[in-house]
């Protein structure tokens, strides 16, 4: 079995991952270093789902959509919220101030790699801050910069035709094993090892199984964190035109008049489409949207998510999650889809009333009903949102305004991390959305580029 040595080994080729070996190749260029990556490289990364012969997701053994360069946000959106209110708790380690830096710094080498041309959105001194206020709603601050799945590619290709040069690279090639060593790590895989003075773990949020299990082997600590569960919203774009326009995305926070339970926006796409994603072989769905006009569609989508938190006895909080996303596929196959108006008459949606309905879907969905499958609190909380919205973007409520469920946001349990975002073993980093501290592109890029300055004893 071949064994090659590095000074750093990189398990991970999302965000977070990404940026660490940019950064140690724009600072440390004399270390040999290395990144793993279950997926594909991104030019190989292509969903089977085409609308013609594949409607629906297959269950690919790596999923083309969550695993490969560039990660779970390669085909995302690409937006990058540069703000501490939302994305993670990475200023609880590093500084609030320092993380914003690093968000900026990180906005720039995208800017410069294929960015320019995109805007640049603020919610600061916004007279919708205002009008939420007025209906209950709380309107969080950011600065949002919006590339689009489109261009988000062409900075990734870019960003990757300088890494190759200087890093190794090994695709498709998941990491059987961790293995602490006297002075330094060991990965092992199928084929080979290599083995690495120092070692960064950025698996992402399709990673969480993995990065429990590493957990357990060696007795890193962790504590439980929370799973967001919910639907996406499909509805059409001039509803919400009047604040994607000038906000692009908007992270609007309702409490429930009910349970009083938290009900967020999450993942706005203005003329976007709705699309399946695999994790874990479980299908869930999200959205994306593009730059290029003749990608746009008429409709508007976003998530509405209630995040629940668990404590004693019960800690899984990903299983919970898990087990209401299989419901869906047990009953649709995949993702459900339903019409708000008939959720709100207790009925479920068929393929008739799909059909007739003023809003084109862009997914591929079973009409079904999703009050069958999320839990009470839950719906309630959901429909209660909607509602609120209304107030504010008439229409909303609208009976056509689909629903597609379920979309839930896993975050791995949080790992117990220091200042350098290390943990219990020396030159062990762990970042990203696999850390359970971040949840953003922007947040796991920043710390991607925190602790490749670590690496290089520049911070």
């Amino acid at each position: 079995m071949s064994n090659t040595k590095y000074d750093v080994l990189i398990i991970g080729a999302g965000p977070g991952g990404i940026f660490s070996a940019y950064e140690l190749m724009q600072k440390a260029p004399d270390l040999k270093v290395a990144v793993f990556e279950a997926g594909n490289p991104l030019e190989k990364r292509h969903c089977p789902i085409d609308g013609d012969k594949v409607k629906s997701c297959i269950r690919c053994k790596t999923c083309a959509i969550m695993n490969g360069f560039g990660g779970a946000g390669a085909f995302s959106d690409g937006k990058y919220n540069i703000t501490n209110d939302f994305g993670g708790t990475l200023y609880e380690y590093i500084g609030k101030e320092k993380a914003l830096q690093l968000m900026r710094y990180v906005d720039e080498i995208n800017y410069t790699n294929g960015g320019q041309g995109t805007h640049m959105y603020s919610t600061a001194g916004s007279e919708f801050k205002k009008l939420c206020m007025q209906n209950k709603l709380t309107l969080l601050e950011a600065s949002v910069r919006h590339l689009g799945t489109d261009i988000n590619y062409v900075v990734l290709q870019n960003l990757y035709a300088q890494l190759e040069k200087h890093v190794d690279f090994y695709f498709n090639t998941p990491i059987q094993h961790l293995e602490a060593l006297e002075n330094g790590f060991r990965v092992h895989y199928e084929g080979g090892e290599a083995d690495g003075e120092k070692c960064v773990v950025s698996v992402g949020r399709s990673g969480s199984k993995w990065m429990e299990k590493v957990c357990r082997e060696l007795d890193i600590p962790t504590k439980s964190n929370r799973v967001d569960i919910g639907v996406r919203v499909e509805l059409p774009a001039v509803i919400f035109s009047h604040l994607t326009d000038k906000l692009y995305e908007s992270k609007i926070v309702y409490r429930t008049e009910k349970f009083e339970d938290n009900v967020r926006t999450f993942c706005m796409n203005p003329n976007g489409i709705v699309v399946n994603e695999n994790t874990n072989g479980i299908v869930t769905v999200n959205g994306h949207s593009f730059e290029d006009p003749a990608k746009k569609t008429e409709n508007t989508n976003f998530a509405l998510l209630v995040a629940k938190h668990f404590s004693v006895p019960f800690k899984h909080s990903n299983d919970y999650g898990e087990s209401i996303a299989r419901l869906s596929n047990m009953l649709g196959g995949g993702v459900i889809v339903q019409r708000f108006g008939d959720l709100e008459r207790g009925r479920r949606s068929n393929q008739k009333r799909i059909d007739e309905c003023t809003v084109r879907p862009t997914l591929n969905a079973t009409p079904g009903d999703l009050s069958l499958v999320l839990p009470k609190r839950i719906l309630d909380g959901i429909i209660e949102m909607i509602y609120a919205l209304d107030k504010i973007a008439p229409g909303t409520a609208n009976d056509d305004t689909l629903l597609y469920g379920v979309e839930v946001k896993f975050y791995n349990m949080e790992v117990q991390l220091d200042s350098n975002l290390e943990s219990n073993y020396p030159g062990l980093y762990i970042i990203g959305d696999g850390s359970g501290v971040t949840h953003s592109l922007s947040h796991a890029s920043a710390s991607g580029v925190y602790v490749a300055r670590k690496i290089a004893g520049i911070e």
